[in-house]
């Protein structure tokens, strides 16, 4: 069901069951079109995302009614647009709202309860589709980064291992943050991490050496080799352990792992725990990787978005700018 966003707009879409119990057939008759649509996507981060956006148009509009929001038209959504070009909206966010309320007419006009999708003929602002915006480290940098923990403390040796796995196999910062002990495994002879990947995918990938030697220095040190239904990567502040030694690290934890660090050696801000992900692809397409294995492993449905981090033709030494001397 739409509610009316006040005071609370990301709230307007709602989930129809949180899976904790089964609903009655009663029950799921009567689930709007909205919510069925939202649940049907598997990632918890795109149904966040899918909600914010709507719950934008919302409230914009000030729509108090699933009856409302199915009859919308064209001019609503241009206004809606507008609006948020006005504004001065980044051009990606646009279009990526665009997309979630399209997705949701979409979804609508399928199941017979609304007639038309008023986004489907409304333009979207360009954006640069052959680069990506995620900064990515350079070599030299990666290096530094690993190197600066300081591995005479667990602390250290943690913070290593972490960020080797993010800059030595690209997984996501909640990919990260939800390894177990035994997600680090040995498979066709290669030490691996297994990985639950976007959209619930099971993905084992075999690990660089250095990375392998960073989680057996750590796990040595950590002491919780044998619990391996237990966390991997755990907090170590001393009260945080009396209340909950098996807890997970937050997926946030990992962007500041690596801000401390950037921090450390003096290098410029705007870096989180994607640009790991960036470095990784940038460097195994740099070395050789192929483009459709560098795919798999990242967990990409789409070629074309791994293309993004493909920084192979970006050459700042030949910007033309430097041939503008006066």
């Amino acid at each position: 069901m739409i509610d009316r966003p006040k005071p609370c707009p990301q709230n307007s879409v709602t989930e129809w069951t949180d899976g904790s119990a089964a609903p009655s057939v009663q029950l799921l008759q009567s689930v709007p079109e909205e919510s069925l649509w939202l649940a049907n996507n598997l990632s918890p981060h795109t149904r966040r995302a899918y909600r914010r956006d709507v719950a934008h148009f919302v409230g914009f509009l000030g729509i108090g009614s699933a009856q409302e929001l199915r009859g919308v038209g064209r001019a609503a959504v241009l206004a809606w647009r507008n609006n948020m070009m006005h504004a001065g909206t980044k051009p990606r966010t646009l279009r990526r709202r665009l997309s979630a309320l399209a997705s949701l007419f979409k979804h609508l006009v399928a199941q017979r309860v609304a007639d038309v999708n008023p986004v489907r003929e409304i333009s979207r602002p360009r954006v640069n589709r052959r680069q990506g915006t995620t900064r990515a480290f350079s070599t030299k940098e990666a290096r530094r980064i690993l190197d600066a923990p300081d591995t005479t403390t667990l602390h250290g040796l943690r913070d290593r291992a972490i960020l080797s796995v993010g800059l030595q196999a690209g997984p996501r910062r909640a990919e990260i943050a939800s390894l177990v002990v035994k997600d680090f495994h040995t498979n066709a002879g290669y030490k691996s991490l297994h990985f639950i990947r976007k959209g619930n995918e099971d993905h084992s990938l075999a690990l660089n050496p250095q990375t392998v030697q960073r989680i057996e220095d750590y796990l040595t040190a950590a002491g919780h080799r044998h619990d391996l239904d237990g966390p991997l990567f755990r907090p170590i502040r001393r009260n945080q352990f009396q209340a909950d030694p098996r807890r997970h690290l937050h997926p946030e934890a990992v962007d500041r792992i690596l801000r401390k660090y950037v921090a450390l050696l003096g290098l410029d801000t705007g870096y989180s725990a994607h640009s790991m992900r960036a470095t990784f692809i940038t460097t195994a397409l740099d070395n050789g990787a192929n483009l459709e294995d560098v795919q798999r492993d990242v967990g990409h449905a789409d070629p074309n978005t791994t293309k993004l981090y493909d920084r192979r033709g970006h050459n700042p030494e030949r910007s033309a700018s430097f041939f503008a001397t006066y």
